[in-house]
């Protein structure tokens, strides 16, 4: 038996073009994803486990954050918003729904909008590993995409050293593709190897995994 995908409890209006994002907030239950923007720049526990995920050591390694401070962190949710405003990502906090803890992050941005290709990442703090709710925000908001936005294929690219990132990859369906040489940066300041995997709108949904994500690395970009 599948787990069923969230509906929206917040959608917006139709969209007035193909493959363009509009904000939602999609409700898990135990968690809640809701889109960033400038109001989480408000003084406040959101905004100060942001600027304290940029000196995490995972973080730091796989996903650097420019959060380091406050107002490095306003610019950053500045540009989160904006990409919301204009379509062309997705990036959504995942909250604790019974303390509004942050739990982590889930972006969904097109890579080639008009061909309906996408890329998906995640991390998360240490508050937000190990419970399982990554891997379940991955995928309702993998479903999402491909229901609302129109997308076509969905991609994840991690480091071959992220072994966690990769498993939760594929606990979400993205089936591994293969290996892309030296392909990007990471915060060690070296290009590593990354394993690329991808869902088509056409693949059927995963299996229900019923065990909590393995410490979950954040995924680049």
């Amino acid at each position: 038996m599948s787990t069923p995908v969230p509906a929206p409890v917040h959608a917006g209006p139709d969209c007035a073009e193909p493959r363009t994002f509009r904000r939602t907030t999609l409700d898990l239950g135990d968690a809640v994803l809701r889109p960033w923007g400038r109001a989480d720049a408000e003084p406040g526990p959101v905004l100060d486990s942001l600027v304290a995920a940029a000196a995490d050591p995972l973080i730091a390694l796989w996903n650097p954050l420019a959060t380091r401070d406050p107002a490095a962190a306003l610019a950053w949710l500045a540009a989160r918003e904006d990409s919301w405003d204009k379509g062309t990502a997705a990036p959504f906090a995942v909250l604790d729904a019974a303390d509004g803890a942050l739990l982590g992050c889930v972006n969904l941005r097109w890579t080639d909008r008009a061909d309906g290709l996408a890329m998906i990442g995640y991390w998360a703090p240490p508050a937000g590993r190990g419970r399982g709710v990554i891997g379940r925000a991955t995928r309702a908001v993998t479903a999402w995409g491909f229901r609302t936005a129109d997308a076509r294929r969905i991609e994840v690219a991690h480091a071959v050293g992220n072994e966690a990132s990769c498993r939760l990859a594929l606990k979400c369906g993205y089936l591994p593709e293969g290996t892309l040489r030296a392909s990007f940066r990471f915060g060690d300041g070296t290009y590593h190897d990354e394993h690329l995997h991808a869902r088509l709108a056409t693949d059927p949904e995963p299996d229900p995994e019923p065990d909590p994500d393995p410490e979950p690395d954040p995924e680049p970009r």
